[in-house]
């Protein structure tokens, strides 16, 4: 049966659809069956993975409202273990359109019932808004993963997800957890990075996980590329921290499961034979290969 993880942070640019992307990814690299559901209006998650914009195509908006169900709205990544289902800015809709309908909290638990036995994890991207989309994220999920950046505003923030969380636990979701606190953009030479880490650990303890996400060019520069920072470039700080935070995971979850044994593969996606381009390459790189033939003219 699947773990359904919800990545949630009412506050805005803390890296949630970041960390949802690149730790599906990292899941998926493992070989594990992994389930990316956007649930985010803004389909920064549908179009971090590469994947256009479609109104006409099944979305987590359409499994929301009725018009048909996840398994036909699952759609496929570049990493081979890895599905999305994807969004549409029409989800917006829903908080509107499902005010009065029965059940209605419960509607992406009830979609996600049939996928929990195909998938290892399903990692949900909640929008930035304690709203009805986030309330049925929480409310399908076995845990909420909170990323948050080491502010102090991010501190007075987290009480109202704790008190969320807590009014959803008594009334709608008894079971649900707290997977655990991932720090992002973390710079660990700054001692208010310091100080809210301690003052984390205080509150949270062991739910603060060991691995940090460190600011990083290449984290940013992947989605452009509609991909995940394992298949952009996978021997960057990022790509690294979001591997060593699928571990965590992994082995809390799946205890003797041998994650990432061996290196991680992204030539795969390659076409056979085809060279791997070096993205973003120094600029003596570039011009260099861009006279090339000036250069092999000049030695004969």
């Amino acid at each position: 049966m699947a773990r359904i993880i919800a990545v949630a942070n009412q506050k805005g640019g803390v890296g949630k659809t970041t960390t949802a992307i690149n730790l599906a990814a990292s899941f998926a690299a493992a070989n594990l069956n992994t389930l990316l559901v956007d649930c985010d209006p803004q389909s920064n998650s549908t179009s971090g993975l590469g994947l256009a914009k479609d109104a006409e195509r099944n979305s987590t908006y359409k499994v929301l409202i009725g018009e048909c169900d996840a398994i036909s709205a699952l759609q496929p990544t570049a990493l081979d273990h890895l599905f999305i289902l994807p969004a549409h800015k029409n989800l917006i809709g829903v908080n509107f359109e499902l005010v009065d309908a029965e059940n209605r909290e419960f509607r992406l638990r009830n979609a996600l019932a049939p996928l929990r036995e195909r998938f290892n994890f399903i990692v949900i991207d909640c929008p930035p808004a304690l709203d009805l989309l986030t309330l049925n994220s929480l409310v399908g999920a076995d845990a909420v993963l909170i990323p948050m950046q080491a502010e102090y505003f991010a501190l007075e923030g987290i009480s109202e997800l704790l008190d969320t969380i807590e009014r959803i636990r008594t009334a709608l979701n008894p079971p649900l957890e707290i997977e655990g606190v991932v720090l992002t953009m973390f710079d660990e030479r700054t001692n208010l990075a310091q100080q809210v880490t301690a003052e984390l650990k205080r509150f949270f303890g062991e739910k603060v996980f060991a691995t940090t996400i460190p600011r990083n060019v290449r984290l940013a520069e992947a989605p452009s590329h509609g991909k995940p920072v394992i298949l952009y470039d996978d021997r960057s700080r990022g790509a690294e921290s979001y591997v060593n935070l699928a571990k965590e995971i992994i082995a809390k979850h799946m205890p003797g499961f041998n994650a990432f044994a061996e290196p991680v593969q992204t030539s795969a996606q390659l076409a056979e034979g085809e060279e791997k381009q070096v993205v973003n390459a120094p600029r003596w790189r570039r011009w260099r290969d861009r006279n090339k033939l000036i250069t092999m003219d000049l030695k004969g």
